[in-house]
């Protein structure tokens, strides 16, 4: 469970976040009873109703209590599902280090795992994260959440080992770390002390070297590494020891009978090392030689300085922009349409991550080094929207089944973190704090994964890191009555910890990134770079046009289809139509019949009138008959007709929250407040008698009764469908029945209540996944999108009140060029479901290649 600065576990405030792995987060507090600091370590969410890991986190407790050393970090006690610690002031020791400070730390390391070894407790992940260095100099050893207290009669088996299994990786949860695993844990065997003198000989060696003994480009490197790489003690430092030296030889032998036994030999052997210091320090003195090199070298070097002088004086040449393209992978188009694989480059400038769709229609992520021909597909990221990176550019975070997910860059399982019913973009910091959009407010959580909380305050889209990690530029979702044009958006800036109130920065056409001292959007058409302080937090001097054309995500709320990195490398695509989609016909073969009304971008919603005559998607009608559209609401979203097409219901931002209100379809008279609370919510359906509103609410489908129970008294909401973002209602043309989509089943699938509902009446239509149901006009079938997007029409019985599902038949893949707010595409049906109106991209260039600029900043005409 995610805490904040002020939460309180039992006597314990908490004070700050301090990190987070794959067992939960950890936590700075206040003991209020013994007015000390302690470390808190609370089991993450996703995990707390998990029997396994309940034990293990019940037994690490236990194990800590049993290890009462100086360089073991104490345990103080349990409260709910959280450790209290002793709290360890210090670092992580780092590398290279003298030998002789190598000494003292392995000494005091050795000390704490021979008291664990004695007590039969194997540490398991021992490495330099989890060994602190106090500023007196004493080092404490972390986190035994993955020992195991041996049992004498018994030989660990497999199901013990730390080993990558299927459950374990669904988790997130790697029971080791792969750099620091013995060859026994890494091949899946059975392990004992010895596994934590292998580590301690990888940690020896990292600490003189200031390098990792293995550190391969992916997971399954780095354990192939463990297993077989050659060990070369000449690579350690000429210094050291030589009882050191063969200290770190017997720890790394990979035959379990060759390593060292016990590691109190270990530590007798650096006893004696640190009694007996014979560490050389310089090196042999080289042969004498002449002095007329060193005079030639002299004569040259002030040469060298006038010149210099004279040369330094002048402003140094700066590199100009390299620019490439970057075509989509073979026999693929790039699809960004709906925000679903927009390009990312990665921190460190060496590779791209985007979206691109096959010609069965399946859009996935691929991954692309800036330094080769070809990208890689990630498997398990099909339809995934708004990648992002890691700070260390390992891992991609990205949306997709209305779930926040992570995925090792070079391949491997995806992992889900957290919900994300709505989701529009994360960002992620060097802390390992994800910033994300589920829906209408700004959360946060742990990279590890777990329940998200909302940042105070913040409330939009799109959010960007700052580098101080603390603050982030987003697409402000907050009413701003001075923004010059509705189709405008306002880039603010906020702060994880909500301290500071968001501060509006500028008006934009896009999102916006921070890179190299500058703010990049889009405003115009045109990339633009604005001056930024990102120390005190505000724009310098004028705007300077980067690049022209650019493209933006109109349906997405106008993400730009460009990327940064800090390394100087920009990504971008131009020469787009900007989400401009057609209205057309499809019958049910899925035969283009013709288009109607003019190209637009056309929103999540997409509403035939019930005379059939006009469409409204956002804030516009459009006239099938002459192609004319007129705007109904300058400030509407998630309009439904009324049963008479006089009146459209739809949500408006009002006062900082989401409020129902009923317009008139043809814009005159004022906008009439229907019903108004502290959620966010939005129209789904009218009935057709016209006396009930359906509308979402977190998740969950409400109606509401236009009529009230007495004159005067106001409107009271009831529920209909509470599971698991339950949303997309449809009333059915009689108004006894209501078709939503939700997740309760792990993925969407499509269902069927009466109305007004009864507990336990509910059945499924469909069977392999569902969403967007949507009804014929005389009920006898109802439409949805089932797998890879393709529609879907079910036959529908009532029978002495009782409905039953017939034949369910597919088909066409569903070609909108946007998606609503479930997992598939917009589209509506005609009143005799021969016809399908659905909103698809104009003037499409698919071939359009990504533009790349290396050393971006250069080209600026300031």
């Amino acid at each position: 469970m995610p805490l904040s600065p002020g939460d309180k576990l039992g006597t314990y405030e908490i004070l700050a976040p301090l990190g987070a792995g794959g067992m939960g987060e950890v936590y700075r507090a206040r003991d209020g009873k013994l007015d000390r600091d302690v470390a808190v370590k609370v089991l993450s969410a996703s995990l707390a109703q998990d029997a396994d890991y309940m034990a293990r986190f019940q037994r690490e407790a236990k194990v800590l209590a049993s290890l009462n050393h100086p360089n073991i970090a104490q345990i103080y006690g349990l409260e709910q599902n959280a450790i209290v610690m002793e709290f360890v002031e210090g670092s992580a020791p780092r590398g290279p280090l003298p030998a002789d400070e190598v000494l003292k730390i392995a000494r005091q390391l050795a000390d704490a795992l021979e008291a664990a070894h004695e007590k039969g407790v194997v540490h398991r992940d021992l490495k330099p994260a989890n060994i602190k260095v106090t500023p007196a100099g004493v080092v404490k050893v972390l986190d035994f959440g993955l020992a195991k207290a041996a049992e004498s009669a018994a030989a660990p088996t497999n199901e013990d080992s730390p080993t990558l299994t299927m459950r374990a990786t669904q988790s997130g949860v790697i029971l080791g770390t792969a750099s620091y695993m013995s060859p026994e844990q890494a091949a899946a065997k059975p392990v004992d002390r010895r596994a934590d003198i292998w580590s301690f000989g990888v940690v020896l060696w990292e600490l003189l070297t200031g390098k990792r003994l293995f550190d391969g480009e992916t997971l399954s490197h780095t354990l192939a590494d463990v297993l077989r790489k050659p060990i070369d003690l000449d690579a350690l430092p000429q210094d050291v020891p030589p009882a050191l030296r063969t200290l770190v030889r017997q720890c790394l032998e990979r035959d379990l009978r060759k390593r060292l036994q016990w590691i109190g030999d270990g530590r007798i052997a650096i006893e004696e090392a640190l009694a007996n210091p014979h560490i050389e320090r310089k090196p042999a003195a080289p042969p004498r030689a002449s002095a007329l090199p060193w005079i030639a070298a002299a004569i040259f070097a002030a040469l060298t300085a006038t010149v210099s002088l004279l040369h330094f004086r002048e402003t140094p040449p700066t590199l100009p922009p390299v620019r490439a393209t970057i075509l989509p992978p073979a026999n693929t188009t790039f699809d960004f349409a709906n925000g679903t694989g927009l390009p990312a480059i990665s921190p460190d400038g060496k590779r791209i991550v985007f979206g691109a769709k096959t010609a069965d229609g399946k859009t996935q992520l691929w991954v692309r080094p800036l330094d080769a021909m070809t990208a890689q597909p990630l498997a398990g990221t099909d339809g995934a929207w708004f990648p992002f990176w890691s700070p260390d550019s390992r891992f991609i975070a990205f949306f997709a089944d209305q779930k926040l997910k992570k995925i090792d860059a070079s391949g491997g399982p995806p992992i889900t973190l957290t919900d994300a019913p709505r989701a529009r973009g994360g960002t992620w910091a060097a802390s390992g704090v994800i910033v994300f959009a589920p829906n209408f407010d700004i959360h946060s959580v742990f990279a590890a994964g777990g329940a998200s909380t909302p940042v105070p305050g913040a409330r939009g889209r799109l959010p960007s890191f700052l580098p101080d990690g603390r603050h982030f530029l987003f697409d402000d979702d907050r009413p701003d009555p001075q923004r010059a044009s509705d189709r405008r958006i306002t880039i603010s800036v906020g702060s994880l910890d909500g301290k500071e109130p968001p501060k509006k920065l500028l008006e934009t056409d896009t999102d916006a990134i921070y890179a190299q001292g500058y703010l990049l959007f889009v405003r115009a058409g045109t990339l633009m770079a604005q001056p930024f302080d990102a120390k005190h937090l505000v724009t310098e001097g004028e705007a300077i046009p980067v690049a022209e054309g650019v493209e933006r995500v109109m349906n997405t709320r106008r993400a730009g289809v460009f990327s940064v990195s800090q390394a100087g490398v920009l990504v971008m695509r131009t020469g787009q139509s900007e989400g401009r989609m057609a209205l057309t016909w499809f019958d049910r073969a899925g035969r283009r019949l013709d288009s109607t009304g003019e190209p637009g971008p056309f929103g999540l919603f997409l509403r035939i009138s019930p005379d059939q005559k006009t469409v409204i998607a956002g804030t516009w009608i459009y006239d099938l008959s002459r192609g004319v559209k007129t705007r109904f609401t300058p400030n509407g979203s998630f309009p439904v007709w009324s049963p008479d097409g006089r009146n459209v219901a739809s949500t408006h931002l009002h006062e900082d929250r989401y409020d129902i209100y009923r317009t008139s379809a043809d814009g005159a008279g004022t906008e009439e407040l229907l019903y108004s609370d502290e959620f966010g919510k939005s129209p789904e359906d009218w009935s057709p008698d016209g006396n009930f509103l359906l509308y979402s609410r977190l998740g969950e489908l409400w109606a509401l009764p236009l009529k009230p129970e007495q004159p005067g008294a106001p409107l009271k909401p009831f529920p209909v469908v509470q599971t698991p973002i339950g949303s997309v209602g449809r009333f059915s043309p009689d108004g006894r029945w209501i078709a939503y989509q939700s997740t309760e089943s792990g993925r969407y699938e499509v269902y069927v209540v009466p109305f007004p509902p009864v507990a336990g009446q509910k059945q499924q239509i469909s069977t392999a996944g569902g969403a967007q149901p949507r009804w014929r006009r005389d009920g006898k079938e109802l439409f949805f999108e089932g797998p890879d997007q393709r529609l879907m029409a079910a036959e529908i019985q009532v029978n002495a009140g009782r409905l039953s599902i017939g034949v369910i038949r597919p088909l066409f893949v569903n070609p909108a060029g946007v998606t609503g707010t479930g997992t598939g595409r917009v589209y509506d049906v005609s009143a005799d479901g021969q016809r399908f109106l659905i909103p698809v991209p104009v003037e499409e260039k698919p071939d359009e290649p990504l533009t790349l600029i290396q050393n971006w900043a250069a080209g600026l005409k300031k």
